[in-house]
Formats: structure tokens, C-alpha cells, sequence
């Protein structure tokens, strides 16, 4: 057995022990004035944690993770199952174990002071050595652990610091959350110094009525307090003192303790500028700490915002007002770097976030890097922090098994203690996906004690009863539950709590679906608050494809538009050799790896209008105010009118004065012209001026109504101009390399595949579907042509009829499903164009990509996109592309020559370089080769979305019944 005590404890497998020599968690920041010790370590990584160090050295950065930077123990990806097969608290024998050193200058001017090495985060467990001394132990890979080494080092020399991290551990079994593991120090590292006598923790309640107390607590690290201490603070510049009752309280009740020292500063702040999500208002505090002379011992200064948290019957009331919880899920990631993340970084997601319509976060599944917090206050957003406990895999065992108790509590506590005076965190989160048992309730019952402000919830909990008032949830916050059983339980009379999905809708691939119908459903049900989409991140790590190893903190600038440069690609599960993984299922997200927004984004960033159009009357339009707390004056707008014809109007809008809630009619901005055919209105609201989160002349939302629909137009038919058809009936064009033929069949989406559709739809033969000519009837110059196309267990009856009119040939065509094809993917016509056609203009939904059940956020109009970008390079090759809505479009060269379409009704239609085949057979997208022409689609009817690789399948209203199918287009050259 090693002589090293903290080895031969084996903490690692030893749930019991969360620490040794560990400081207890704080709310007083301390990075001001710190030394950084980030940058290159020595290190070597050793088969276990048992095993010898060598002299091998060789670096890696700190922080990082070393499954990232060039090691041979490269990142895998699961999601429920543990990836090895010992069960908690074992572990492998084979254990990575990454070994730290680096020499520490500690400054001279620090003597007589006390001195703290911060370890921001490692994973799994971290040992500390400092001059071969044993330190202390820590575990939770997501939160800072700190350890005086006052009595180890001497200012004015130098240290060796000596960081080991064990990979895999009893806490693995707890933190076995939806993402890939790792292993390293992958927050930052810093040193700092306090005085003796020190701020041990700082608690501020500030209530939206101005009543402020900060409750302080006081030790020095000689042993007895001094006496005459005491403390003093200012709040944006005006003084605050301390509460002399409290400590007459204090001493009657025999509370004075000479270790630690208790003070209170209260003060009543007049005209409190509350702050909420919308108008996030913060105010500088600083608490200093006196020795009985009126020196100043210690400092804090942190950023508070007022405002008040409380659940009234069946809501969640932020500063008393019903707010709706715009939520996404949010994990730290960087394509490059894994969980390190920068603040530049971490800001740049949340202005994107807060840029489409987000307005709250969940810290899935455990507690961010910290200045995600001072972030989330800045810039608005209710935050669920949720403490790092999930048990996924065997998460019946642990939730009651006693040797986890003190882990479960002290990771709940820690991350309390840590971020309470976080204005912006609003709830509480025992954690995720880790059943229900004792060891939560106890967790609970800490939080209950030390924050009764805030609300907790638990989904382990929640899922036991929605409406059980003595779970251990005060949320009643399921994941992915559909929205028939939510509006269902909101209408029983049986809700106790408020309905806030803590996962819903979820974002693998292709997906979201159905959206906007979720929150029509949210917007008119009392009792229904919202919810928190999965996930923010698409986690591809940038890949080298020459030899399969992450590209390393070296690969910035290797991709770009959510597409990886050649000889890159976004790895998923499976991708770095693993047996045990997960693949794709970690590409979930709105954002694409390099925060490029998915089309979703679009849809969200429409439902969660600030500005709404009520209705349009034949006088005006009625415009709504649908926030919670601000008027308009931030906003500005502009009307946009497209018409049929093919002209758009603009004219400048001035907003009504509305407060929350209100609605006002303003007047038409725009006469229709006479014969112009379809209209549809569009508001174009933008920033008034230059916000933390947006520049000036941001576009927030776009409201759009239609004004006049659109009166049909048969084409005539003409003569002298025969239709050609070849032996099989197939049209012949000069544009078309390939003939329209019937098209049932999509590449599958992970919603198709994970949902059970695309298997379902093999089993069918959609695939491979065998075309079959009947017959091929002239007549006159027209031609009927009658076709079968056969599956494996049923027969599609096709009918086209093409005639020759003005410029061109309509095609009408009728498809009869068999009962057996009930529910297939499209219903539709799809042919390939020659090389050249690289523009594609159409009137229709857009720019960006919108199907049946997503296409809120795409607003009728004239568009146009180069052919090559209409593709969405989802990380799994997949149905994508696709315009709903389409009235007519255009393919051209740059000589404006082409091929023009127009449909009987508004159709889904897809352009891209790829056939369905294509992107069925391709796991990457560096396996795809595109086409040099255009592989168009024209559907009749498209199956929705939905989300049902995690989640509800698209409703019935979006999927494709068996029967008769008709559209029509005329194909013309331009």
C-alpha cells in the first residue's frame, strides 16, 4: 500500500468521503487580487491512481481537460449507462489519473497572511500535495474547492504544487449526467491571501420592498476572534452600518461564539429599482471588515439586485407578477476545449440566448462556472442552478443508500452557499434524473433551512405525483410530458404547484416541432408557466479525420456557419474508437458546436415576441405588449408589406405606449393596391438603442398577418407545344437531368429514427419504393401518365398529367396511399435540374428552413438564397433544407436563366445538392459529396417534426394519413 495518506485512504471509491482539508464553500468572491496559476503544468497521466510517478513529464494547460489535448485517453459520450460496468461505489482498475506540478512563486508581501489555493473545478477527484505534503481531498467536478495552506508555504519562496486527478470514483456514479466524460482541471486555478481576521461568508436578502440585510460571518485563522470587530458596508456609494440589535439579540441568546464571529447590516433602500429578467437592475454593495482600530481587514463587493421570489397557490410570482419560463437547458461546453469555457465565451451565449427570446436558464446538470451567474444578473435571465448529482444508470440503488447521503447534501449545500446572492437564481435544483429517495429529502431540508427565498425543485420528485404537496419539489417540473397531459392536469381542479417542464421539446437534429402549438397551449392555460428546452448545444468536438483525435485548443478558426473545415468534422459518440457510447444523441441542441443558431431558433425567437399582432381589423391593426414588466420604449419598428405581385413596401412604425399586457389599435400603414393578390404585413421590431445583449437596430421579433389571401389562377392550356414523355412515361426537359417521380421518402431525421418512424417506414420499402409504368396516355399535346410504385407490403397509384400551357407544362398529380402507408414522410414530386441553378428565389415562408409543424418563425415573403447555403448542416446527415409555405420559386444561373415553378397552394418545398439516399447513407458530413445540380422536392403533404427522439411525436394534425393526395405545379424556363 502507498505510504501517501490521501492514496491509501482510496477516496476514489469511498462515497463517504467528500473531502479532506477542504474549506467550506463561500459566497464571498475572491478573484479579485488573486494570483493565476493557468497555464502549461507539468504532467504525466498515469494507468491509476496507485500507480508510481514517473519522470516522464511531459504539459498540458490549465484548465483544460487532458482528454482533449493530445493524451491517449480520449473523450467518450453516454448518456444513462455508466461507461464501465462496476457498480457504486466501484470503479475500473484501469482508472486515468492525471498528474499536475508546477513551481509557485508566493509573494513576499503576503507574509502574516493567510494564503488559499482555489482549484475551480476537476473531475473527478482532486488531491493535493504541496511540497510532497498531503493537503487535502475534494470531490464534485463542478465546483471550486479551496484549501489553506498557510501553515505549508512561506512567502518569499517558492512551492511545488502537485494537483492529482483521479478520472473515475464513487462520485462518478452521481455525476453520470448527458455529456462527454473527461478528465482535468478545467476551470482555473488561483492563489490568493486573505487577512487573519476575514469575511468567512457573506448572505445578502434583498426584497423588492427595499428591505436589505446582509448577514455577515467572521473567523480568523489564528483561532479566537480579536475583539472590537466589526463591520460596515455602502450600497451604491451610501453607507450602511451594523445592526447593533442583532447583536444585543445574539448575546441574550447566548449565540456569541470566539470562533465565529455573526453581524448584521439592514437597511430600508427607498425607491428600490426592482430587478427582473426584462429590466435587470443591479446595485453595488460592499461589505468591509474592521478591526477595533477602524482598519479594514477584508473586503467584498458584489453586484445585488432586489426583487422577490414566491410560489401563490398554482404560481411561480417573480416581484408578484405571473412570469412565463422562456428556459433552455445550458451545459458549459467549447467545441474545442470541452468544459473549459472563457467569459467571453459564456457571454457571447447568453447575448445569443437573450437575441432569441430566451429568458431563463437551467444549469443542466449542475452548477456553471461562476461568472455565468454575474452574467445571467447583467444581462436578465432567471436562472434554475441545479447541484451535480445525477445517478442516471443506477439511480434507484443510490437515492437511498446512506453511504451517498453526505454527497447528496453536500453538493446541494455547497452550490447554495456559493451562488445565493445570485439575484438572477430564482430556484433551486436537487439535481437531475437520480430517482427519489432519502438522501434528497435530506438535501432539501438543508435548502429549506438556509434559503427559505427560494422555491426547489426535482423532477425525480415531481414524477411522482404532480400535485403531491409532500414531495420534496415545490415545482411540479417533468420532462417532455406532452402537452395534452399538462393542459389536462392545469384544467383538473387536482394542481397544487406550478407546471414548468424542466425538459421539453427536445433539439436533436431536425427538430422542434410543434413549438408554437406548445405554447398557444401555455399562453391560454392558467396553471402552465412554460419550461426549458433541451439543449442549448449541439456537443460535436472538432475532429481531425486524418487520425481520429480532437483538434485541441489549436483548432480555432477550423470552422464556421455550424460547418467543420476540410479534413475536420463534429465528433459524436463513437467517433474516438469507444464501445460503450451514445452517438449522436449529444447533437441536441438550438445552437450548432460553434454557437451557430439551428432554424429552431427562429421559430422560438417568434413565439416569444415581446410584440405581438393581435388581429387585423378592416380600420387597423391591434398590437399587444407581452412582457411582463416593460413598456415598448426600447423597441422600435418598421412596416413591411409583401405582396403576390412580387413588390415589398416599407414604411417606418411607430409603437403604441403600452404597459405589460395592454393592447392598442394603430391604423393601417399601407392602402392595398388593386390587384396586387395575396398581402401579408409584417412588423420588423429592432433594439431603439444599443442594449448589453444587442446593438441598435437588432431585429427582436417579426409579427407578421395576412391582409388578403390569394385568388387561384389556372393556367390555360395551349397547343402546337406537345409534352414529351420518354418509353417509362418519365418527362423530358432540357433543365431536367432527372424526371418528376413520386417521392414518399425522406432521410430519416433523429426524431424518424429514434422515434420508431424510419424503421417502420423501411419495413414499408419507402426507400426503395419500385416504379412501375401502367400506362401512357396522349392526348391532344398533353399526356396521362399512370404509374405504380411498390413497397414491400403495399402499392402507391400515381398519376400525373402534364399540359402544355403559356410558357411551360402543369403537372397535376394524384398519389393513392394504400391503408398499410399510413403516416409516411412526404406525399410529393421530386426531380434533379442541371448544373448552374446555384439561386433560389421563392415567394413563401422563410429565408430560413421551416417544415409544417416549425414554421412560426418564418414569415411570408420574397426570398432569396444561394443554393448551396439552404442546406442546415445538421451533425448527423438528415432531411433538412426544407421551405414551407412555398407559392412559386425560382432556380437561375447568373445570366438569370433557369427554371421557374409555381404551385396550386403553398407547398413544402427543399432545394439542396443531395439526394435522399445521400444523406441517408452518411454518418458525417465529410462524407457527403454534393451534387452539381439541384435536387428539388415538391410536397403535397410533409410530416411534421415533433420531437420524439426524447419527447412527444409531432400531433396528428401533421402527419400523413393513406388516400388520395393532389397538387399541381407548372414547371416554366426562365
Amino acid at each position: 500500500m502507498s505510504r501517501d495518506p490521501l492514496i491509501a485512504l482510496r477516496p476514489w471509491e469511498s462515497p463517504e468521503v467528500t473531502s479532506w482539508g477542504r474549506l467550506p464553500m463561500s459566497a464571498v468572491d475572491r478573484r479579485a487580487g488573486a494570483l493565476s496559476l493557468d497555464g502549461e503544468w507539468r504532467f504525466q497521466l498515469l494507468p491509476s491512481p496507485d500507480s508510481p510517478v514517473t519522470e516522464a513529464w511531459s504539459s498540458q494547460h490549465v484548465p483544460g481537460a487532458w482528454t482533449l489535448q493530445d493524451t491517449d485517453d480520449l473523450p467518450q459520450y453516454t448518456n444513462v449507462r455508466m461507461p464501465f460496468a462496476e457498480f457504486p461505489p466501484a470503479v475500473p482498475a484501469a482508472d486515468p489519473t492525471g498528474v499536475y506540478e508546477r513551481e509557485v512563486d508566493v509573494p513576499a508581501e503576503w507574509a502574516g497572511r493567510r494564503i488559499v489555493l482555489q482549484v475551480g473545478a476537476a473531475e473527478s477527484v482532486l488531491l493535493v500535495h504541496v511540497d510532497g505534503r498531503p493537503v487535502g481531498i475534494s470531490k464534485d467536478s463542478h465546483l471550486a474547492a479551496e484549501f489553506d495552506l498557510s501553515q505549508v508555504v512561506r512567502p518569499g519562496r517558492r512551492a511545488t504544487v502537485r494537483l492529482t486527478v483521479v478520472k473515475w470514483s464513487d462520485a462518478s456514479h452521481i455525476e453520470d449526467q448527458d455529456q462527454w466524460w473527461h478528465g482535468g482541471i478545467t476551470r482555473s486555478v488561483l492563489l490568493y491571501a486573505t487577512d487573519p481576521l476575514h469575511l468567512a461568508d457573506v448572505t445578502v436578502r434583498a426584497r423588492l420592498d427595499g428591505e436589505l440585510r446582509v448577514e455577515c460571518r467572521v473567523r480568523d485563522a489564528g483561532g479566537a476572534l480579536p475583539e472590537g470587530w466589526y463591520v460596515s458596508g455602502e450600497l451604491d456609494g451610501h453607507p450602511l452600518t451594523q445592526d447593533e440589535e442583532f447583536d444585543r439579540a445574539n448575546a441574550e441568546d447566548e449565540r456569541v461564539s470566539g470562533f465565529l464571529g455573526e453581524a448584521l447590516i439592514r437597511a430600508t433602500v427607498p425607491d428600490v429599482r426592482p430587478w427582473t429578467a426584462e429590466t435587470p437592475e443591479l446595485h453595488g454593495l460592499t461589505v468591509r471588515l474592521h478591526r477595533a482600530d477602524g482598519t479594514v481587514a477584508d473586503t467584498s463587493y458584489r453586484r445585488i439586485g432586489f426583487r422577490d421570489v414566491e410560489i401563490v397557490g398554482r404560481d411561480l410570482l417573480v416581484n408578484g407578477e405571473r412570469v412565463f419560463i422562456r428556459g433552455v437547458n445550458r451545459h458549459d461546453f467549447h467545441p474545442l476545449t470541452g468544459r473549459t469555457v472563457s467569459y467571453d465565451d459564456m457571454r457571447a451565449d447568453l447575448v445569443l440566448m437573450k437575441r432569441f427570446g430566451f429568458n431563463a436558464i437551467r444549469t443542466a446538470h449542475y452548477p456553471n462556472d461562476p461568472a455565468l451567474y454575474d452574467l445571467a444578473d447583467e444581462l436578465g435571465f432567471y436562472v434554475v442552478d441545479e447541484a451535480d448529482i445525477e445517478s442516471h444508470d443506477h439511480a434507484h440503488e443510490i437515492a437511498d443508500d446512506p453511504r451517498y447521503l453526505n454527497a447528496f447534501v453536500d453538493r446541494v449545500s455547497r452550490m447554495v452557499l456559493r451562488d445565493k446572492n445570485h439575484p438572477s437564481v430564482i430556484i433551486w435544483s436537487l439535481g437531475n434524473e437520480s430517482d427519489y429517495g432519502a438522501n434528497h429529502d435530506a438535501a432539501a431540508g438543508w435548502v429549506r433551512r438556509h434559503d427559505p427565498t427560494r422555491p426547489i425543485q426535482y423532477e425525480g420528485a415531481a414524477k411522482r405525483g404532480w400535485a403531491d404537496p409532500d414531495l420534496a419539489s415545490d415545482i411540479a417540473c417533468p420532462m417532455y410530458a406532452p402537452i395534452e397531459d399538462c393542459v389536462a392536469h392545469a384544467l383538473s381542479g387536482e394542481q397544487t404547484k406550478p407546471l414548468i417542464q424542466c425538459e421539453y421539446s427536445h433539439a436533436m437534429g431536425n427538430s422542434n416541432g410543434t413549438l408554437a402549438d406548445h405554447w398557444a397551449a401555455i399562453e391560454s392555460t392558467p396553471g402552465l408557466q412554460g419550461g426549458f428546452i433541451w439543449e442549448f448545444w449541439d456537443h460535436g468536438i472538432l475532429q481531425r479525420v486524418s487520425d481520429g483525435r480532437p483538434a485541441g485548443r489549436t483548432g480555432a478558426g477550423l470552422y464556421d456557419n455550424g460547418v467543420a473545415a476540410p479534413g475536420h468534422r463534429w465528433a459524436y459518440g463513437g467517433d474516438f474508437g469507444e464501445t460503450i457510447h451514445d452517438g449522436a444523441f449529444i447533437a441536441d441542441g438550438v445552437v450548432f458546436p460553434d454557437r451557430t443558431p439551428k432554424p429552431a431558433l427562429y421559430e422560438h425567437r417568434e413565439i416569444a415576441a415581446p410584440v405581438r399582432i393581435e388581429c387585423f381589423k378592416h380600420e387597423g391593426i391591434v398590437l399587444g405588449n407581452h412582457q411582463h414588466f416593460r413598456g415598448l420604449d426600447w423597441l422600435s419598428g418598421r412596416w413591411e408589406l409583401s405582396l403576390a405581385d412580387g413588390r415589398t413596401l416599407t414604411a417606418p412604425a411607430e409603437l403604441p405606449d403600452l404597459r405589460p399586457g395592454e393592447t392598442a389599435a394603430v391604423p393601417l400603414p399601407f392602402e392595398l393596391p388593386r390587384d396586387s393578390g395575396e398581402a401579408w404585413l409584417t412588423l420588423r421590431v429592432t433594439t431603439a438603442q444599443d442594449m448589453p445583449w444587442a446593438p441598435r437596430g437588432t431585429e427582436v421579433c417579426a409579427p407578421q398577418v395576412r391582409l388578403r389571401a390569394d385568388a387561384p389562377v389556372t393556367d390555360a392550356p395551349v397547343t402546337d407545344r406537345p409534352v414529351v414523355v420518354d418509353a417509362e412515361g418519365l418527362l423530358v426537359h432540357p433543365l431536367l437531368t432527372a424526371a418528376p417521380t413520386l417521392s414518399l421518402w425522406r432521410a430519416p431525421t433523429d426524431n424518424d429514427e429514434l422515434g420508431g418512424m424510419a424503421p417502420r417506414w423501411r419495413a414499408w420499402g419507402l426507400d426503395a419504393l419500385v416504379r412501375k409504368v401502367v400506362s401512357v396516355h396522349r392526348d391532344g399535346d398533353g399526356v396521362t401518365v399512370l404509374a405504380e410504385y411498390a413497397g414491400t407490403v403495399g402499392v402507391v397509384r400515381h398519376r400525373q398529367v402534364f399540359t402544355p400551357v403559356e410558357g411551360g407544362i402543369r403537372i397535376d398529380e394524384q398519389a393513392e396511399l394504400p391503408e398499410e402507408f399510413d403516416d409516411v414522410a412526404r406525399v410529393g414530386s421530386v426531380f434533379e435540374t442541371v448544373a448552374g441553378l446555384d439561386l433560389l428565389e421563392w415567394f413563401g415562408q422563410g429565408p430560413w428552413e421551416s417544415y409544417p409543424d416549425r414554421s412560426a418563425g418564418a414569415p411570408v415573403g420574397h426570398h432569396s438564397v444561394p443554393v448551396d447555403e439552404l442546406f442546415t448542416p445538421y451533425l448527423r446527415p438528415q432531411e433538412s433544407g426544407g421551405r414551407h409555405g412555398v407559392r412559386r420559386f425560382t432556380l437561375s444561373a447568373p445570366d438569370a436563366t433557369g427554371l421557374a415553378v409555381t404551385l396550386d397552394a403553398p407547398r413544402q418545398v427543399s432545394v439542396t445538392r443531395f439526394r435522399a439516399e445521400d444523406l441517408t447513407a452518411a454518418s458525417h458530413h465529410d462524407e457527403l459529396v454534393p451534387r452539381s445540380g439541384c435536387v428539388v422536392h415538391i410536397d403535397a403533404a410533409h410530416r411534421g417534426l415533433g420531437t420524439a427522439s426524447c419527447g412527444p411525436d409531432t400531433s396528428l394534425s401533421y402527419r400523413i394519413a393513406a388516400g388520395i393526395h393532389r397538387w399541381s405545379w407548372t414547371l416554366r424556363v426562365l
